[in-house]
């Protein structure tokens, strides 16, 4: 197996199409009057709108197991590559930080200390991490198997944590850890990390010329995947007490797996007819993806727009999206071509945006 260290981007279309989708779910369900929430424009929003935080901890564990892989091939120690992970961990963990207190000053007249300990996706994201760290001692082949069983271990573990007791547990660690409908904890959500995880094994233990036929079969599995678990998630029985389809089911997980399989590998059909390092509009929001995720919510979720919030009917809402969307397309393009514009300012010289937009799939995978 040879090194890889090019950016793969079909896998920055993916994230980008999460970003793009995760947009429009965020305008309907903060600006549409409530009044007309029970209509079949804003069902359909907020359910291609669930999809997007699966998408992100999928593709967040495929770049996690892409950097354990790539301290395994420099030679690092199971321990040196454990404390890569835990880095790693870190990282997340300081940017979710980062980001409860930057949305809780912005709001701070208006929004209660307990804010700052909000359990978000970035801190679902940072805490999945930091309990998945272990698998780094393991080798890239051995983490295909082992995080797909840990993957349906969280997913199947869901219902019964739920029927937990609860009331003696300090909200902050109930809101890690239980599944919630307003929150993101490891049960089930983290499924995602460690599905993602045995997916990078996966794509990096396979030789390059082997990925179009593994893909083909991750699509096919998924379909199957999804089918089966709707199918099982209607049955009059369960072998649960009790569970929540929305909130806890494995049959939810599963078959959100089963799409995301879908889409992986039709996210890399679609990549095949693009010329290397030729801009494409849904990649260039997967490489800022973060950026994207950061600013919009303040936009959206914050005081900016505060005569929007829940104010608005579908037409009008769909064209705040549209406004939204080429907001964030100049934030992304500028993050992206910072440094040809910086030049740009300086010297006044048009030549030197000559590069926009820049080329969205060179580089370094995340991870790498």
């Amino acid at each position: 197996m040879k090194p890889r260290t090019q950016r793969l981007g079909y896998l920055d279309w993916m994230r980008g199409l999460a970003a793009i989708t995760m947009l429009q779910g965020h305008v309907f369900h903060s600006f549409l009057r409530d009044d007309l929430r029970g209509g079949g424009p804003y069902l359909a929003s907020q359910f291609v709108g669930g999809m997007p935080p699966a998408v992100f901890l999928f593709l967040l564990g495929v770049t996690f197991a892409f950097g354990m892989d790539s301290q395994e091939r420099k030679g690092a120690t199971a321990s040196g590559r454990f404390v890569s992970a835990l880095k790693r961990t870190g990282q997340i963990f300081g940017l979710a930080v980062a980001f409860r207190l930057q949305m809780w000053l912005v709001s701070i007249d208006k929004s209660p200390w307990t804010d700052l300990f909000r359990v978000d996706v970035l801190n679902n994201m940072a805490f999945a991490l930091l309990c998945l760290s272990i698998m780094a001692v393991f080798t890239t082949f051995e983490r295909i198997r082992l995080c797909a069983v840990l993957g349906v271990l969280i997913a199947a573990a869901g219902p019964l944590v739920s029927a937990l007791n609860w009331d003696s547990v300090p909200p902050l660690i109930k809101h890690y850890l239980a599944p919630d409908t307003f929150y993101f904890g490891f049960f089930p959500w983290a499924a995602f990390v460690a599905f993602g995880m045995s997916a990078g094994s996966l794509l990096r233990y396979l030789d390059r010329d082997q990925t179009g036929t593994a893909m083909q079969w991750l699509g096919i599995g998924g379909a199957a995947l999804a089918f089966g678990a709707w199918y099982f998630s209607n049955l009059p029985y369960s072998i649960y007490p009790h569970v929540e389809f929305w909130k806890d089911s494995p049959g939810l997980i599963l078959i959100k797996l089963g799409v995301l399989l879908m889409l992986l590998a039709f996210a890399y059909a679609w990549n095949l007819g693009l010329r290397e390092n030729q801009w494409s509009l849904v990649r260039q929001f997967g490489v800022t993806s973060l950026l994207v995720y950061w600013v919009h919510v303040e936009l959206v979720y914050g005081r900016w727009l505060w005569f929007f919030k829940e104010n608005l009917t579908v037409p009008q809402v769909v064209a705040v999206s549209i406004a939204v969307f080429i907001l964030m397309l100049g934030i992304s393009l500028l993050r992206t071509n910072w440094t040809a514009v910086r030049t740009w300012m300086r010297s006044g010289s048009a030549s030197d945006l000559a590069k926009w937009p820049a080329k969205s799939s060179s580089g370094e995978a995340a991870g790498d």
